[in-house]
């Protein structure tokens, strides 16, 4: 689930969002598992029946074409020798004859001997609406974290649907959706909370009228069997996944649809599966937990006052950037920084401890008397207009999975209380949050309801890696889901916060994931690991 800027949207639900080759075909489809068609005491069975049967017609086909590997597009600027091709699937698995989409891979095979080989790894970074097709690139790039895996494993990115070159929805103009000044998120009046209303309101039709045919069928189980279909495709019996963020929730949805069809897991940074969670109740917990790495990064920031200069308390660090914020919000720092674009830049370091340093070096620079650095860091660039698209890809994406996923309440009373309530303690991201989700409020398709993920007959033990203090996707959920799923364990990384702990240099948490990806062995209980390296100021 990302709360990432317009830029960093379409990365990681964190993200703030992402992201092979067998050629035996037989046996590359199993019939889905029974739980394929859950009973869910919704009156569902009988759907989800005819999607499991799609499902199955789609795998089966997929696994007698195969991918029609290739050298990449030049515009998709991924580095050789990273292959590129397309899935077919259909927007409607209950009508698998009906109309169908492709559905972009990439992949690099593994770096090891042909005995070595395992299988692919199939990743997906977050969102909804991160791309997975930057995975690969962990090899060319000699990633010293994923140098093991890449021996046993082709690396195997995808782009879901709807997202760049998956199908891809839009629900405004790009240059429109990037335009700055955007108005501060924190009303100051009822006429403030009309204007973002209407807002919210225009986004969710704009959305039905650029991408209507797509809505119904942008839900977390759809990309769920798309997945399957993509395993079907690469050759694979079973799944070898690696989910970050958002990717973790369509694991496990995947899992509870697919059991049988897993080999090996890795779910990192944990959406909670709990259908009380998604979405709305997921999003308002995110608040709570942004104000609590937010205050961790200032007493950072605090604790290196000789090099920032911002205050060598929490109190004053925090003094400077209301300060900051109230400037912005009189005036837009260079025409186009307001208190939008401020949250939009600094919710970066409460994501990753790799943004703690620059963060803080260009909000130092403000307050030394450089506005430019912060401008050129916060505003959106006009001329960058595939970067752009991108953006408002990835964030139309992220409106119609999780509005379509699940019922939100219709009531805006609802929405008001909760957030007025839980702004006053938490105040640095809750109604930036809100209105980034009000389109749901008034979402013009039909809203599912959310699978009950849980084990399933041949689920075999996944690897679950979660920090204590991550902003985007709160501890609880992975616990949560490590009670959902039997024989799973969780690694936790304490005293940490940083959002996708799998790709950090830890090794109490490199070497499990290495061995269980390598051997599918995992500890006799859970483990706690101590945090990574601080970053540097």
């Amino acid at each position: 689930m990302s709360k990432s800027s317009m830029r960093q949207r379409a990365t990681a639900f964190g993200t703030a969002g992402a992201l092979v080759t067998a050629t035996l075909i037989a046996g590359a489809v199993s019939a889905p598992a029974a739980s394929a068609a859950p009973a869910d005491g919704q009156g569902h069975a009988r759907g989800w029946d005819r999607e499991a049967r799609g499902a199955a017609v789609a795998a089966a086909r997929a696994a007698r074409a195969g991918v029609d590997w290739k050298d990449c597009a030049a515009d998709w600027n991924l580095p050789k020798p990273i292959q590129c091709g397309y899935v077919t699937v259909p927007l409607d698995y209950a009508k698998p004859d009906g109309k169908q989409i492709k559905l972009a891979v990439d992949r690099i095979g593994n770096t090891g001997s042909k005995g070595e080989r395992q299988g692919a790894l199939i990743y997906n970074p977050g969102g909804p609406g991160g791309s997975g097709l930057r995975f690969p690139a962990r090899v060319t790039s000699k990633s010293a974290v994923w140098a093991k895996a890449a021996k046993a494993y082709d690396f195997v990115g995808f782009d879901p649907r709807g997202v760049g070159h998956s199908a891809p929805i839009s629900c405004v103009d790009p240059q429109e959706f990037v335009a700055a000044p955007k108005a501060d998120p924190v009303p100051g009046s009822e006429a403030d909370k009309r204007v973002q209303r209407g807002l919210a309101r225009a986004y969710a039709e704009g959305c039905f009228e650029r991408s209507g045919e797509m809505l119904p069928h942008m839900t977390t189980p759809n990309t769920a069997r798309d997945l399957d279909v993509i395993r079907a495709a690469l050759g694979e019996t079973k799944l070898n996944y690696l989910g970050v963020s958002y990717g973790t929730y369509l694991g496990a949805v995947y899992g509870t649809l697919f059991p049988d069809h897993v080999r090996r897991m890795v779910v990192d940074s944990v959406v909670n599966p709990s259908r009380d969670k998604i979405w709305y109740q997921a999003n308002l917990d995110q608040d709570v937990a942004f104000e609590g790495r937010w205050k961790d990064w200032q007493d950072w920031v605090a604790a290196n006052d000789a090099t920032y200069h911002l205050g060598d308390t929490r109190a004053e660090v925090q003094d400077q950037w209301l300060k900051l914020r109230a400037t912005a919000a009189k005036e837009p720092l260079g025409g186009v920084v307001g208190p939008a674009e401020l949250i939009s830049f600094f919710q970066s370091a409460p994501y990753y401890d790799s943004a703690w340093a620059p963060t803080a070096e260009i909000f130092s620079k403000y307050v030394a008397g450089d506005t430019q650095a912060l401008v050129d860091a916060a505003a959106p660039d006009p001329s960058d207009t595939a970067g752009n698209a991108s953006a408002e890809n990835g964030n139309a994406v992220y409106t119609a999975v999780e509005c379509t996923d699940a019922k939100w309440p219709a009531n805006w009373n609802t929405w008001d209380r909760d957030n007025t309530r839980l702004h006053r303690d938490h105040p640095f991201m809750t109604w930036a949050n809100a209105w980034m989700n009000l389109p749901c409020a008034t979402w013009p398709v039909k809203q599912q309801t959310p699978l009950n993920v849980k084990t399933g007959k041949g689920l075999p033990p996944v690897l679950i890696v979660q920090s204590e203090r991550d902003a985007a996707t709160p501890y609880a959920g992975a616990v949560e889901l490590h009670q959902r799923f039997k024989g799973s364990r969780l690694v936790t990384e304490r005293d940490a916060g940083s959002h996708g702990v799998t790709g950090l240099v830890n090794p109490c948490v490199n070497d499990r994931v290495d061995a269980y990806l390598l051997t599918g062995e995992l500890d006799a209980r859970d483990v706690t690991c101590a945090p990574h390296a601080t970053p540097k100021p």
